[in-house]
């Protein structure tokens, strides 16, 4: 299959792109920069420009979106639009642009996370939009046309970015990042739609 991989250059992302091709998959690379093809998934235009440069494709998947920390108290009204725009409406648009120029049978994976289910301080807007992205992948999966597919993956915190967060997900089991790009592999090669794999 050929499988578009969007946000290819981080921490998922290259592990996507790994266990795709490792299975045989012809592989293209999109995000912002250094990819077969750049793309801002906040621009609707961005995303046409993609599409059509890329071609048909059989599946793609997402492991790009970005949310903002602050604690309640201090979120700003462009903060929660922000964190909507980077993670929800941008994987929405993807999945509303392909269905109408993707092939019948094309799939689509997006990207969630555990804060959808475990809030952490400080991470209401990522808790609200990986819970709004569940959301949509449940109802997108009954209105796609022909035989497209969605799904999304939930995962934990990585091992690979512990540092990062310190102690942020302090009590959590951390998982290896290519666990989560099994679970990529399973919606992309599967057959079942409008679920939620969860890698924790």
């Amino acid at each position: 299959m050929k499988v578009l991989v969007i946000g290819a250059n981080g921490t998922l992302g290259s592990a996507v792109v790994t266990a795709l091709r490792e299975r045989g998959h012809q592989v293209a690379t999109a995000s912002r920069t250094h990819a077969d093809v750049t793309v801002d998934i906040t621009d609707p235009e961005s995303i046409r420009a993609m599409y059509a440069r890329v071609g048909a494709v059989d599946a793609v998947a997402c492991a790009a979106g970005n949310v903002p920390w602050f604690p309640l108290a201090e979120l700003g009204t462009a903060d929660v639009r922000a964190g909507l725009e980077g993670k929800v409406v941008s994987q929405v648009e993807l999945v509303r642009q392909g269905a109408a120029v993707l092939p019948d049978h094309a799939s689509y994976t997006l990207i969630t996370g555990i804060l959808a289910r475990e809030p952490l301080l400080s991470g209401s807007v990522a808790s609200l939009v990986n819970g709004a992205v569940e959301a949509f992948v449940r109802a997108a999966a009954i209105e796609l046309p022909g035989r497209q597919r969605i799904n999304a993956v939930s995962p934990t915190v990585f091992t690979e970015s512990l540092d990062v967060y310190g102690d942020t997900f302090a009590g959590f089991d951390p998982v290896p990042v290519a666990r989560a790009a099994n679970a990529y592999v399973k919606s992309v090669e599967g057959h079942r739609t409008g679920q939620v794999f969860r890698v924790e």
